[in-house]
């Protein structure tokens, strides 16, 4: 891989092509924070009022099997950013991670506590062909020296090493202790970051711009305007979380907003919006039991490998491009963004692991393929350290405690709720085979045997990976 000075003097050279300044298209990347693949209406969620984000769906694609690099945040927001597999960029956790159990039966390897600056990011693939490039929001991929400014972007705006909030007793209200946001006593986080954004954008409709756009919402702890919270405690009675509700309903305004903004620019029919979410719901509040949401009938959420911490929603409206109303149901990635974006802006990127769906976007079959995750962690969420492969219908997951496998035709069983890798041994061993060369080959970093550990230990005791079950 060329190192940062390399790429920059190669695209100086003529290696990476763009296409002249004004058939370039602008980019909104909206990325939400432990949104579920159900927490929207257009996604089949009920309670939840998300009219701007269905009418971005409705306007173009929306993605039903599409994943996140990891069960929790900064290792699939490194992968947006790099288009590269968790394991290749060393950032697997959360940063900077939740250490081994002392008595537990593995070791687990430390996490990346920073995006290394070797890695070329997509800010820096388009600050590089003329764009001008924003970040705004929750940052959480290191600190002083790996902060936005120093991965490509020539604003940042509330970007941190911290992976929500600064603590205080109202985190989501103002005043807030992030950098470049000035707000007053009690506004709310989500609506600043979107002024700020629709200020960026309205100060550069005559440039090409790159917005991500990186809300903290829905992150714990659960906040909303009071207003939204009344309005949903009112119609909730006990078949949703009212405040969760209001929440996802400040993101939804959010979105709203600067689609407005780019319609009364005049930028809309030249802008790509992408909305992602980093991984999959929380279905509970902390360690307790109380239930904010579901991702039925996907299993388990945040923190595990099952389809309900990686399934996520992701829509994609590229007007002239994509077919509005488009529903895609081929499997997809986060480290597909980089190549996708890229190609849309006329670049030719450095290699990556992902690869353009916009041949997928225009009808046409994605070549067959094989996704792959790695989290070698303990989760928050009660997580077992495990890995896991896609191939088709077929995902298998290995856990390292034990050499545990399971087995599951996504097809006839999306909430993974049958084992199949006894009955199905040769998939399971293909599937496995695959597994391992690919660790191999992402020099992934393994938990080992612990020499502490207790034999009478049985996990850490917190919510874990139920069944799914129904939604209310």
């Amino acid at each position: 891989m060329l190192n940062r000075r390399e790429w920059i003097a190669a695209a100086g050279g003529g290696l990476l092509q763009a296409q002249p300044r004004g058939e370039r298209p602008n980019i909104v990347l909206i990325l939400a924070d432990d949104l579920g693949w159900r927490d929207l209406a257009c996604y089949g969620n009920e309670h939840h009022s998300t009219p701007h984000i269905d009418r971005l769906a409705s306007e173009g694609a929306r993605f039903t099997q599409a994943y996140a690099a990891s069960p929790v945040c900064s290792p699939t927001r490194a992968s947006i950013l790099t288009g590269r597999w968790p394991a290749r960029t060393g950032i697997t956790d959360w940063i900077p991670g939740r250490p081994s159990p002392e008595n537990g039966p593995l070791v687990t390897p430390a996490t990346a506590r920073q995006l290394r600056l070797e890695e070329i990011t997509l800010a820096e693939q388009l600050r590089q062909a003329g764009y001008r490039t924003a970040h705004i929001g929750k940052w959480h991929l290191g600190g002083a020296g790996f902060l936005p400014g120093d991965q490509g972007f020539d604003l940042n705006i509330a970007g941190t090493e911290s992976g929500s909030p600064p603590r205080s007793p109202r985190p989501y209200f103002g005043p807030f202790e992030l950098p470049g946001l000035k707000a007053g006593d009690g506004e709310f986080l989500t609506g600043k970051l979107t002024d700020e954004a629709v200020r960026f954008i309205e100060q550069n409709r005559q440039n090409p711009f790159f917005l991500l756009l990186s809300h903290f919402t829905v992150h714990l702890p659960l906040s909303a305007p009071q207003d939204l919270v009344e309005k949903h405690r009112a119609r909730a009675g006990d078949r949703y979380h009212p405040v969760y509700a209001a929440m996802v309903e400040t993101l939804d305004q959010s979105v709203g907003r600067v689609m407005d903004a780019l319609e009364e620019t005049g930028l809309a029919r030249n802008t790509i919006v992408v909305f992602f979410s980093d991984n999959g719901g929380l279905c509970f509040e902390g360690t307790s039991k109380e239930r904010v949401t579901t991702n039925a009938p996907l299993r388990a959420g945040k923190g595990h490998l099952y389809e309900g911490g990686i399934r996520v929603p992701f829509l994609l409206r590229y007007p002239g491009a994509v077919r509005a109303g488009a529903t895609i149901d081929a499997p997809v990635s986060s480290v597909d963004l980089f190549p996708t974006l890229c190609e849309a802006a006329g670049l030719r990127p450095r290699s990556a692991d992902g690869t353009s769906l916009l041949p997928l976007l225009r009808g046409e079959p994605l070549r067959p393929r094989q996704l792959f995750w790695h989290y070698p962690h303990y989760s928050n969420q009660g997580g077992e350290p495990a890995s896991a492969i896609r191939d088709g219908d077929w995902k298998l997951i290995e856990f390292y405690h034990g050499g545990r496998r399971e087995l599951f035709n996504l097809r006839n069983d999306p909430g993974e709720t049958r084992n199949l890798a006894a009955s199905q041994p040769a998939v399971a061993k293909k599937l496995s085979l695959a597994l391992h060369q690919w660790l191999r080959q992402t020099d992934a970093r393994l938990p080992q045997p612990n020499a502490a550990a207790d034999p009478a230990w049985r996990g850490l005791g917190l919510t874990g990976a139920e069944p799914p079950t129904p939604p209310v």
